[in-house]
């Protein structure tokens, strides 16, 4: 008898452990990462996304690709009660590579040369370091950005990018949100 109530105990110990395992909470699919390359970045389903500013937990930190803001927040321990939370669009997409930065009520973001005070990148102003500080642009396609400006005028829609060597949907995707003409 004494050993029948030992399996029936280790059983029920076992089921809570899965329950509990099935209903904790485990921040999502994110977790806080060291800067390095990895292999998960080349599968492509995961991404990197760095948050700093008024959330709890500040860092890096893989999700995967198709999450939005509000996942990168979730990831970083939510908001800090001090966090403006009007000046994040909660439902953008991210991209890889992306930093966000959520300001403390009150808090004028640091004006960048090229953007809007909305802080999003002007195509029609921003020079090569401004238009790398996008997801997915480097040096190479800042140049080509400026090129087809310099070739065919300002830019008079987003939509316009497309138009730029180098730029396909998914990146086109990636910088609508963040980008102005």
């Amino acid at each position: 008898m004494k050993a029948g109530g030992v399996v029936v105990l280790v059983l029920v110990g076992l089921g809570c452990a899965v329950l509990v395992s099935a209903l904790g909470d485990h921040g999502g699919d994110a977790r806080v990462v060291q800067p390095t390359a990895t292999a998960a970045a080349a599968s492509g389903s995961e991404i990197y996304v760095h948050i700093l500013g008024a959330v709890a937990r500040p860092g890096l930190y893989e999700l995967r690709d198709g999450d939005r803001a509000v996942d990168a927040v979730a990831a970083a321990g939510g908001f800090l009660d001090t966090a403006d939370q009007s000046q994040l669009n909660l439902a953008r997409l991210l991209v890889d590579g992306e930093q966000i930065v959520v300001p403390v009520v009150g808090e004028t973001p640091a004006a960048v040369p090229g953007t809007t005070t909305g802080g999003l990148v002007n195509l029609n102003t921003a020079d090569a370091a401004t238009l790398e500080t996008l997801p997915r642009v480097g040096p190479a396609m800042a140049a080509r950005i400026i090129e087809w400006r310099e070739a065919n005028g300002a830019f008079t829609a987003v939509d316009d990018l497309l138009g730029v060597t180098g730029i396909g949907d998914k990146t086109f995707e990636g910088l609508r949100d963040l980008v102005t003409v």
